[in-house]
């Protein structure tokens, strides 16, 4: 019975790392999306610099991507980078001086702002830096990207 449980412990685990999200940002100053891993598949949209997306599938050369709404496309693995970034999904995130909902706000961020992730926080907050040199906290679910 022991070993049945721990078995399943270790299954669990595994399922969990297979499940964990994958993140990155768009390294160039524009790319493309397309419907399909190709060229020449069909244009969707362009997607800024920066841009947070979540890698869903990879195909040789191809990422097949989720973005901050929701929507998936594919877009060429080498327009994304290992570089983490966030954006806010809020309609105002206020960056805290320390990861506690009564510390100092050292600035506000405007919705679909983009900010470097620089680490994990107490539960419930990220650490973050806006490109004006801002560092802060903001809480987890007023960003997308994480």
């Amino acid at each position: 019975m022991w070993r049945q449980a721990i078995a399943a412990l270790a299954l669990i685990g595994a399922v969990g790392a297979a499940l964990a999200l994958d993140y990155r940002s768009v390294e160039v100053p524009a790319a493309i999306l397309y419907d399909s891993p190709s060229q020449k598949g069909k244009k969707l949209y362009l997607i800024r610099a920066q841009t947070p997306v979540e890698v869903v599938v990879r195909v040789e050369g191809w990422f097949k991507v989720r973005d901050a709404e929701g929507s998936m496309a594919w877009i060429e693995a080498q327009a994304l980078g290992e570089r983490r970034t966030l954006m806010v999904i809020a309609q105002l995130a206020e960056i805290r001086q320390f990861p506690k909902p009564d510390a100092p706000v050292v600035g506000e961020l405007d919705k679909w702002v983009l900010v470097d992730f620089l680490e994990a926080a107490t539960p419930g907050w990220v650490k973050v830096r806006h490109r004006d040199g801002v560092t802060g906290y903001v809480r987890s679910t007023q960003v997308w990207g994480l």
